[in-house]
C-alpha cells in the first residue's frame, strides 16, 4: 500500500496521530532528544493544560525513578 492510499484509509485524527508517532520516532531515533525528554514534556504539557492534577504528575514521576 502507498502512503497516499495508506492516508485515504485513516481519518484526521489517525493521520494526526500517525504523524506525531513518525515525527517523535525519527526526533528520538537520531538522537534529538531522549524518550526520557520526550516523557518529561508528555507529561509538562498535560499539566499545563490540566489534563491532569500535579499531584498525580508527582506521584507518576516518583514511580518511574
Amino acid at each position: 500500500m502507498s502512503y497516499e492510499e495508506t492516508m485515504d484509509h485513516l481519518s484526521r485524527d489517525e493521520r494526526f496521530k500517525a504523524t506525531v508517532y513518525a515525527m517523535n520516532t525519527l526526533l528520538i531515533h537520531k538522537g534529538i532528544y531522549t524518550q526520557e525528554e520526550f516523557q518529561e514534556l508528555f507529561m509538562e504539557w498535560a499539566s499545563k493544560h490540566e489534563k491532569i492534577s500535579n499531584k498525580e504528575i508527582g506521584h507518576e514521576a516518583r514511580i518511574s525513578v
